[in-house]
């Protein structure tokens, strides 16, 4: 009955068109049981795809944080490369500037006694390294190789207590030597006359005495003066030019007129001193004697 009373309703609608008010308003009436039909199912579907964007925005979010984080080292490894170039090209340029042969080396092992100022570099004997080899930066003089050994080697710097470096100023010539003090920016030179005609602000040089360190090499600026008119020597103060704390690069120079290098691995820097003193006390005296005079 229910199917021929539909089918009568809807050739009856076909015929005249006189259910579409009443339809309309069935369908304002049945709206809310649709509705209430319909919500369970919109809300598992507004649940799945809720849940589904905040899974995917997590793990969205975890990929950029992963992705964010591997720039960032990336980042720092370029930077560290960027200056890494900078310090190998200044190398490279003070290579350049030197007539020696020259052999790059990088830093493996820093000495940390407070009272030894010594590396370790990743050259030895079988790169042709010897003892007493002279070693600079892009800089100046960083200091000599003390122990050779197969594939690295040990470098006392110039500012260690018990090294010695024979050195010129640059501006008068006037030679003497310059001393470690145990502070990476302190150099003592003990063995200058009180009348002496030094200023701040002049420059050291390898005065090449000795056979170690090629001449002409900058070693440290003088800046501080101390003179006791009671006293023989004055006591002058100068700072490293070479970057001591936080050089990587080293450069071990060969001089051209050495026949044989091994001949100094016999030296010390006692002998190196030994061996420039002589001409030093020449010097003194006669500068005694001009002040006497």
């Amino acid at each position: 009955m229910a199917v021929i009373l539909s089918i009568t309703i809807m050739v009856f609608d076909h015929h005249h068109r006189q259910t579409s008010a009443v339809r309309s308003g069935l369908s304002v009436l049945i709206y809310p049981v649709q509705y209430l039909v319909h919500l369970p199912i919109r809300g598992s579907e507004w649940l799945v795809e809720n849940l589904s964007s905040r899974s995917t925005l997590a793990e969205e979010n975890k990929t950029l944080k992963a992705e964010i984080l591997q720039l960032r080292v990336n980042q720092q490894t370029t930077l560290a490369v960027e200056q890494e170039n900078l310090r190998l090209r200044a190398l490279l340029d003070s290579a350049k500037k030197i007539e020696e042969r020259v052999l790059a080396a990088e830093l493996l092992r820093v000495d940390m006694d407070p009272y030894q100022h010594q590396v370790r570099i990743n050259k030895g004997y079988s790169d042709g390294v010897f003892s007493n080899q002279a070693i600079i930066d892009a800089y100046g003089v960083v200091g000599q190789v003390t122990h050779a050994n197969t594939i690295s080697s040990d470098v006392m710097l110039i500012t260690d207590p018990s090294h010695a470096i024979p050195v010129q100023i640059n501006r008068s010539n006037l030679r003497t030597i310059a001393v470690g003090t145990g502070h990476v920016n302190r150099l003592y030179l003990p063995y200058l006359p009180n009348n002496t005609t030094v200023k701040i602000g002049d420059l050291l040089v390898t005065s090449g005495l000795g056979g170690i360190f090629p001449p002409g090499y900058p070693v440290g600026t003088i800046t501080g003066i101390e003179q006791s008119p009671g006293q023989p020597f004055a006591k002058v103060l100068a700072t490293p030019i070479a970057h001591l704390e936080n050089t990587r690069e080293l450069l071990l120079v060969w001089r051209e007129d050495l026949e044989d290098p091994r001949d100094l691995e016999d030296f010390s820097p006692e002998d190196d001193i030994e061996l420039s003193l002589p001409k030093l006390n020449l010097d003194m005296e006669s500068l005694q004697n001009e002040g006497s005079k």
